[in-house]
């Protein structure tokens, strides 16, 4: 993790950004993006697709990356990809991204963007990739062995922001570590070769981490997580098997009370409310009552985002239109960039 200093200077910056994007969109560029290893989920809604949206919707250049071949960092098989792809491709349609104003496209359909591998990493040392945190942390969880991929995770992450001339992306105080070895590498080639990349800043997200319905991280992989394509009906079923405790009164303590803490958080998200508040309301109703409230908000808040995907659903030519065109000018704009990389390093004959 960055030390203390380094995060108060990140979050700094970030402020400045989040004001100066309100009157002067137009001079920045968003990269993000996701990994298509299965559905999306509340988390990821609240944790960045809303942050996307508003930022599109504020006339900043957004795009974002469905990062297909970073499912094989950690991961020994590609099967559902193609399904999991179209699939995030409706997710984020009906959360309203517009790909008239943000640019959807995957990793594997834009090789001028990969070919700039070659090139970062010779910015970097094996030791600053080595003591990357996010990098020791995903190989802990998936169990998986360091592979070559995995450790160049975050050159790969660079090669996707810098592609484009991404200047801010939306990231949580954990991802900073990537923030800072993309700023490296824009930076290091620029004092090499000369000025291509622009100085790329993380912009802080607001949302607090989001558990799931256990009070661990929600993850897909724990089934604890209530995914934006669930029918009213599955979403009744996860959170009435979630899990919380014998005390019959409720109330708001995500350390010692995780399960329900979780389902508080979750209906707070939904409504705007604190979830003390709801706590407070629901007292002596227990966990069943607690359950319907959180099924009923849940239920009401995805309403609409589930009937727009539903007629995505029913149009997969659609779908597979708007990531063929995404990919077309993300092919056309990494071809400049590489362009200008092979000309900055003299490699033009």
């Amino acid at each position: 993790m960055p030390n203390e200093g380094s995060y108060e200077a990140a979050l700094k910056r970030s402020d400045q950004i989040q004001r100066d994007l309100l009157t002067n969109p137009g001079a920045y560029r968003m990269l993000t993006g996701d990994r298509p290893t299965g559905r999306l989920h509340l988390g990821h809604y609240f944790g960045t697709i809303k942050e996307r949206v508003r930022l599109q919707d504020l006339g900043v250049s957004t795009n974002v990356i469905i990062a297909d071949y970073q499912v094989i960092t950690d991961r020994d098989s590609t099967d559902n990809i193609a399904d999991n792809v179209y699939g995030m491709v409706m997710d984020y349609l009906a959360c309203g991204i517009d790909p008239r104003r943000t640019m959807i496209f995957t990793h594997s359909a834009v090789p001028a963007a990969n070919q700039l591998m070659l090139p970062f990493l010779s910015l970097v040392t094996e030791a600053e990739m080595e003591r990357n945190p996010t990098v020791k942390a995903e190989q802990a969880a998936s169990g998986h062995a360091l592979t070559g991929l995995l450790l160049t995770y975050p050159v790969h992450q660079a090669c996707d922001i810098l592609f484009c001339k991404g200047n801010i992306v939306p990231v949580g105080r954990d991802q900073l570590p990537h923030i800072e070895i993309t700023s490296k590498i824009a930076r290091r080639f620029n004092e090499r070769y000369g000025r291509v990349f622009p100085d790329v800043t993380g912009l802080l997200t607001a949302t607090p981490l989001i558990p799931g319905l256990d009070g661990r991280k929600m993850s897909k992989s724990y089934g604890n997580a209530i995914a934006l394509s669930m029918s009213e009906a599955e979403t009744a079923k996860l959170i009435k098997k979630s899990r919380t405790d014998s005390e019959r009164n409720i109330s708001f303590d995500p350390e010692g009370r995780p399960g329900v803490s979780a389902l508080l958080t979750t209906a707070s998200l939904c409504t705007g409310r604190k979830p003390e508040e709801i706590a407070e309301e629901i007292g002596m109703g227990g966990a069943g009552q607690l359950k319907r409230y959180v099924t009923q908000v849940v239920n009401d808040y995805l309403a609409p985002i589930r009937e727009r995907r539903r007629r995505y659903e029913d149009d997969l030519d659609l779908v597979k239109d708007v990531l063929r065109d995404g990919n077309r000018r993300a092919n056309a704009i990494a071809d400049r960039t590489l362009g200008e990389v092979r000309e900055a390093m003299g490699m033009v004959y």
